[in-house]
This record gives C-alpha cells, sequence and structure tokens, in this order.
C-alpha cells in the first residue's frame, strides 16, 4: 500500500506493452473507505508539509505550531477496470516536484473530497482536492504492475488498484470547525473529468458520517453517480 514514499514497479514482456485501445475506467472502493475512517487530533507543527499543500481548512492560517487540528482521516483504493491505461491529465514536463514528500504530483486533481450536510447536501467542510502520484500498488491475477510512483512514469493499469493509507498527508478532510452531527462523506475520483473514461457514472462514493466531537461513526457507504 501507498505510504508517502516512491514505489517499484514489476516488469514483464507482456506487461511492457503501453495498452491504447479502449478507455480507463476509474472505480473508488465504498468498503474500503468505510471499514478505516477514523478521527484524529494532530498539532499544526505536525501538519506543516500538508499546509504547504493546501490539505488544510483556511481556518489553519491563524494556528500556531501547538494548536490542534481535527482530522476526519479515510483510506481510498482506487481501481482501474477499463481497457486502457489512466494516464496523468498533465505532460511529464508539467508535473510538479513536491519536497515535503520527495515524489512527483502528475495531477492537480487526483480525487475531490468533500464533507456535506445530510439534508441539505450542501459542503459544510472545505473541499480537499487531493493530488497524488499515480502507481500500480497492486493488481488482480493475471495483471501486472508497470506503473510506478517515480519521475519517469505515473499511470493506472487497467485490472491494477492505486491504494492509499489513511494515516498518509491529506489523505482526510479538515473538520476543526465542524461541529457533531450526521454529515456525507463524498469522494470523486478524476472530478473534473480531466482524463477521458468510459463511465464516468462510478466515480463518487458517499458514505453516512455520524460524528460525536471525539469519533466518526461510517456506515452505507455506496457508490453513486
Amino acid at each position: 500500500m501507498k505510504n508517502g514514499g516512491q514505489g517499484t514497479a514489476v516488469g514483464s514482456s507482456q506487461a511492457e506493452l503501453v495498452l491504447a485501445v479502449g478507455l480507463p475506467d476509474l472505480v473508488p472502493d465504498p468498503y474500503y473507505i468505510q471499514i478505516a475512517t477514523y478521527v484524529q487530533r494532530m498539532p499544526m507543527y505536525n501538519l506543516r508539509c500538508a499546509a504547504e499543500e493546501n490539505c488544510l481548512a483556511s481556518s489553519s492560517m491563524s494556528s500556531h505550531d501547538y494548536d490542534t487540528r481535527v482530522l476526519l482521516r479515510f483510506p481510498q483504493r482506487v481501481k482501474n477496470q477499463g481497457t486502457a491505461d489512466f494516464l496523468p491529465s498533465k505532460p511529464r514536463y508539467a508535473w510538479e516536484w513536491h519536497s515535503c514528500h520527495n515524489h512527483f504530483h502528475s495531477m492537480d486533481e487526483f480525487s475531490l473530497y468533500e464533507l456535506l450536510d445530510s439534508q441539505t447536501h450542501s459542503q459544510v467542510a472545505e473541499g480537499h482536492k487531493a493530488s497524488f502520484c499515480l502507481e500500480d500498488t497492486s493488481c488482480d491475477p493475471g495483471y501486472y504492475r508497470r506503473f510506478a510512483c517515480t519521475s519517469h512514469t505515473q499511470g493506472l493499469s487497467p485490472g491494477c488498484y492505486d491504494t492509499y493509507n489513511a494515516d498518509i498527508d491529506c489523505q482526510w478532510i479538515d473538520i476543526t470547525d465542524i461541529s457533531p452531527g450526521r454529515y456525507i462523506l463524498k469522494v470523486t475520483v478524476n472530478p473534473r473529468q480531466q482524463v477521458p473514461e468510459s463511465n464516468f457514472n462510478n466515480n463518487v462514493v458517499r458514505c453516512d458520517v455520524q460524528y460525536t466531537g471525539t469519533a466518526a461513526h461510517v456506515s452505507g457507504c455506496t457508490m453513486t453517480s
């Protein structure tokens, strides 16, 4: 699973072929989000990298090192179930080097994380556009890892998964300013549809969230359009 470091790709004669026929189809895993979402409190001095990458709510800009932020953390696993590689929206020369995490980000927003009011569905926490390095973290039997989180090759192969652990930087929504209550966690992959896919109706997961002020109970995670 991805933990913020660089990965390696497994090569084979079959895997070296660049799949260019058809289109990719990204599908996030609802169950993966539901089983491992939790609330964490962290001081600002541990969140300096995240602040540089705009992963926190704007109220954090007036926080001091020992002030605490409240983070709704969750993992994400995205499968490419299409028939072509999902390749970054940016050309290689435009990838951005992130010194905090020691890797290149090849998309401005691979995912969009939002917390919505359960009744009005209006956004109550600042949505975070997550930009990550893309790689084949794991693959189904018969498929092979071909992309890695390096400066030369990023993407997601058919039959493979890009997995993000809940404990890595920016894999959260900053809920410091949110009151206890019922909410909806909405996770969207390829949110601006910058990369063509065969189906955009399976790119969103919504989960019911009961936030007590100290913990979050997540249920009913489902794929929606």
